[in-house]
């Protein structure tokens, strides 16, 4: 039996993605099996075999090209944006992995902008129980009262109960058997709704009351109202606020550990030194731009609150 994880990636993240994959590495039990998968439509030929250096004698290191048919019906427009910035396809591949693998009834699936601090094995022993998915509550948003209030208002949620999609243990089996990516595809190209986190919304609605909600030691997110946590099993650089941009994120130190490892160390310390003040500024101010999006999708008309409410339905 192996493991099976997978990351997303494009091209210019593979920097990133290759100090995680070398934290999953390092801590990963020589006496298991483990499989990790690059979903990606860009990876160039390089940068493949960048990443598949970096895999050991039982953690093999595989790329799978995601089809432009399979992904044509995402369209690049401002709902689907990330963060209200900007549009990436690649947060939403992690939903189709149970229908691209059907050899799997589950799987893991961690973001390229973490770090792996114990054996992932452990994370993937979570039992399910129906539940389509395991996830941990997304801690970088419970201090910001926008976000709040947007889970609150317009997604009609408990925003104790909003999880972050970095970090999904899924339920692969159940997602093909209740046929998710019809039902999200479904929602997508009949609503259109309005989000902040695209893929997050999404999961966070259609898995509601099917969540199982894990320790927040395995999605450990810098906070500047909280204390890190003394034994954080995966770490999360959400947001805008990353060790490779700013010297002084919590939890940086995890990343330099493992960077400086690989061959790309001199590459992100080099990123890190040039990142101007003005930048850091503009990336704040992105902070802002996506709060800002809470008062507009608040009175959509077709926001999920009301669709919900107006449907009288579950979505």
């Amino acid at each position: 039996m192996t493991i099976p994880i997978f990351y997303s990636i494009s091209d210019d993240f593979t920097k990133y993605a290759a100090v995680s994959l070398h934290s999953l590495v390092k801590h990963a039990n020589p006496a298991t099996d483990y499989t990790v998968y690059f979903l990606n439509q860009d990876l160039s030929t390089a940068h493949q075999k960048d990443l598949t250096a970096l895999g050991s004698s039982n953690v093999h290191v595989n790329f799978f090209h995601i089809d432009d048919d399979l992904v044509k019906p995402i369209q690049n427009r401002k709902e689907n944006f990330l963060r209200a910035d900007f549009f990436t396809m690649s947060i939403f591949y992690r939903l189709f992995i149970p229908d691209l693998f059907p050899e799997y009834d589950k799987a893991i699936y961690i973001d390229s902008d973490t770090i792996v601090n114990d054996d992932i094995a452990k994370l993937y022993e979570t039992d399910l129980g129906n539940n389509l998915f395991g996830a941990c509550t997304d801690s970088s948003i419970q201090y910001v009262a926008k976000m709040v209030k947007y889970i609150k208002d317009v997604l009609a949620l408990d925003p104790k109960k909003y999880i972050n999609s970095g970090m999904l243990v899924m339920n692969t089996k159940a997602f093909r058997e209740e046929h998710f990516i019809d039902h999200f595809m479904g929602l997508l190209e009949k609503y259109h709704f309005d989000c902040i986190a695209p893929d997050q919304d999404y999961l966070n609605e259609i898995g509601e009351g099917r969540i199982l909600h894990l320790d927040p030691r395995w999605d450990a997110m810098p906070n500047e109202n909280t204390k890190p946590l003394a034994s954080p099993g995966l770490i999360h650089y959400n947001l805008f606020f990353k060790p490779w941009h700013f010297a002084d994120v919590q939890y940086a130190a995890y990343f330099w550990d493992s960077a400086k490892e690989t061959p790309f160390y001199d590459e992100l310390k080099k990123e890190l030194n040039n990142y101007t003040d003005a930048e850091r500024s503009a990336d704040r101010e992105k902070l802002d731009h996506m709060l800002a999006k809470e008062d507009k999708t608040e009175q959509d008309s077709n926001n999920w609150a009301r669709v919900k409410e107006r449907e009288a339905v579950t979505l």
